[in-house]
């Protein structure tokens, strides 16, 4: 445990001492997968997955803030729709728009849960996105992970409708806009992922702040195990096919990560747990005093030697 406290000290100085380096190599490295990985899911229009334009995009996102990151993802994405089917792209855009409009009103610093939201549902995890988002957000960030929850499903949805859409004549936009908008409204799995995400963010949130010991670990495993009770009863109550093996393993993999986020940001040893009494003359105090882990850093010691002026003369001589 002791080396494991030193190595974050380390991480933490060593970010500090190079975060003007460290942040935009992060935006870039963000911004590169992001796009990446919205070519490989519905890569329609080639433009837009050549090597060159995936650089220059992930460069010019280093150097902005991180919402422009955003924006930028929302662009690719409504490029290769455009590619697919224009109503797909308007509507997309339409969408886009209204969870904007939510983002910047209510989370807007909650970049990275609106980006990495789609990106954890890729990688079969995104059940670590309201646990992570319960310990270290607000409420309010709510709206951000589901607004990631109605990205990825809609844009899923239009992908698989490809073969669907084509099939729609030339002049038949109408059907086109209400296929596309029907399909997304009746989209229920989508519902039924934004409820359980969203009382699960608010559960493990509310959970985290009670005066308890080990709160962050019960809010963890409380917010795990109402994640996998709603999206079951989900399954039950309208079948919407959730692998019930992978909801489980993702959730367990969820907390193992939210179990290392805890270590960076809010490591405490609950054995050293102290209770405070005192007053003044208006109120009385209970405090309840729980230490941080901290460990002391290694000082690096020089040592001098000292030659002796004689054997110095000595050997000058010799």
């Amino acid at each position: 445990m002791t080396n494991l406290l030193v190595m974050r000290e380390h991480l933490k100085r060593f970010y500090s001492k190079y975060e003007a380096y460290i942040t935009p190599v992060g935006k870039f490295l963000l911004a590169a997968a992001a796009i990446l990985l919205i070519n490989s899911e519905i890569g329609y229009m080639g433009k837009l997955k050549g090597g060159a334009v995936v650089l220059i995009l992930s460069l010019i996102c280093s150097f902005m803030p991180m919402n422009f990151i955003v924006f930028v993802a929302a662009a690719v994405t409504l490029g290769h729709l455009y590619e697919l089917s224009m109503e797909c792209a308007v509507v997309a855009l339409a969408e886009f728009l209204i969870l904007f409009i939510l983002y910047i009103r209510f989370s807007p610093k909650d970049t990275l849960a609106v980006l990495l939201t789609p990106i954890c549902f890729i990688l079969k995890i995104p059940y670590i996105m309201p646990i992570a988002m319960g310990l270290v957000g607000t409420p309010v960030s709510a709206v951000s992970v589901a607004s990631g929850v109605v990205v990825y499903y809609t844009v899923g949805y239009m992908t698989q409708s490809a073969s669907i859409l084509g099939t729609f004549e030339e002049d038949g936009s109408l059907e086109k806009f209400k296929y596309v908008i029907d399909g997304m409204m009746k989209n229920k799995e989508m519902f039924i992922a934004i409820a359980g995400f969203v009382l699960t963010l608010l559960v493990v949130y509310f959970i985290r702040r009670l005066s308890i010991d080990y709160a962050w670990t019960v809010a963890m495993i409380t917010g795990a195990l109402l994640d996998i009770l709603v999206l079951l009863f989900g399954d039950l109550m309208y079948s919407t096919n959730v692998s019930i093996l992978g909801v489980i393993l993702g959730s367990v993999a969820s907390v193992a990560i939210a179990k290392v986020l805890e270590f960076f940001v809010f490591n405490v040893d609950y054995s050293r747990t102290e209770l405070v009494q005192f007053e003044d003359d208006e109120y009385y105090y209970y405090v309840k005093a729980v230490p941080k882990n901290t460990v002391a850093m290694p000082q690096k010691r020089v040592k001098t030697i000292r030659v002796p002026e004689k054997a110095v003369k000595q050997q000058k001589r010799n």
